[in-house]
This record gives C-alpha cells, sequence and structure tokens, in this order.
C-alpha cells in the first residue's frame, strides 16, 4: 500500500525521472560526439589498439547516434526494462574499455564508475516507474 512504512511515496515526477536519463544519453551523444563537444572523446576511442587510430571517428559518430537514440527511446516509454538492460550494457562496456584502453585520458576513473554507478540507480528507477499509463 502506497504511503505506509514499507512503500515509499515517489515524490519526483515521473516525466522528471525520464527526462533526467534521457537528458545525459542526449548530452553524451549529441553534443560530446555527434557534435563534437568534448574533443577528449575522440582520444578515449582513438587510443584502443589496433582499431582506435583508424576507426576511432567512426564508432564515436556511430555511439553518439546510438547514444541519441537512447534517449528518444527513454522519452517514448517502449519497453523500460529492455531499455534499461540496453543502457546497463553499453554503459558498463563503455566504463570497460575506457578504463583498459584509455585510463591514462579519463581525469578520474574512479570518479567516473561513481558517477555512472549512481546515474544506472536512475536509469533503473526510471525503468521501474514508467508513468505513460
Amino acid at each position: 500500500m502506497p504511503g505506509n512504512s514499507l512503500t515509499p511515496v515517489l515524490l519526483t515526477p515521473w516525466w522528471l525521472i525520464h527526462g533526467a536519463v534521457a537528458a545525459v544519453w542526449l548530452y553524451e551523444g549529441l553534443w560530446c560526439k555527434l557534435l563534437k563537444g568534448d574533443p577528449r572523446q575522440l582520444q578515449i576511442m582513438q587510443a584502443v589498439p589496433g582499431y582506435g587510430a583508424r576507426f576511432g571517428a567512426i564508432f564515436l559518430k556511430l555511439l553518439g547516434i546510438l547514444e541519441t537514440g537512447l534517449a528518444l527511446w527513454i522519452l517514448t516509454g517502449v519497453a523500460p526494462l529492455f531499455c534499461a538492460t540496453v543502457q546497463t550494457a553499453l554503459l558498463i562496456s563503455l566504463n570497460t574499455g575506457g578504463l583498459i584502453w584509455s585510463r591514462h585520458l579519463i581525469h578520474d576513473p574512479a570518479g567516473m564508475v561513481i558517477k555512472n554507478l549512481a546515474f544506472l540507480v536512475l536509469v533503473w528507477v526510471s525503468a521501474s516507474f514508467p508513468g505513460w499509463k
């Protein structure tokens, strides 16, 4: 029963939760990657041995499109648990790759991981509270 001592009442509006998660992906995908608002992102991609120098720019563009698409997917409310699973897999993959190949370019690797874990909590809160009904 909502409101009793065992079940907290969600005070944040559902649209704000979804909007916050979508905004992060839109910022990362559209601004940082597609519009090249963060040139370090390309440096991080280019640090991947064997592929980065040759395919870094192309991969960064594709990743920007994917992240921008995630923002739109979140806003549609379609398949929110699958969407959260995709976001989790992508973020874990990106963080792992960054730590393995580009750690020297990441100014605060531990902080990046902690912030992204907190972000994933918000991703799953968003997915568990669709609010589109």
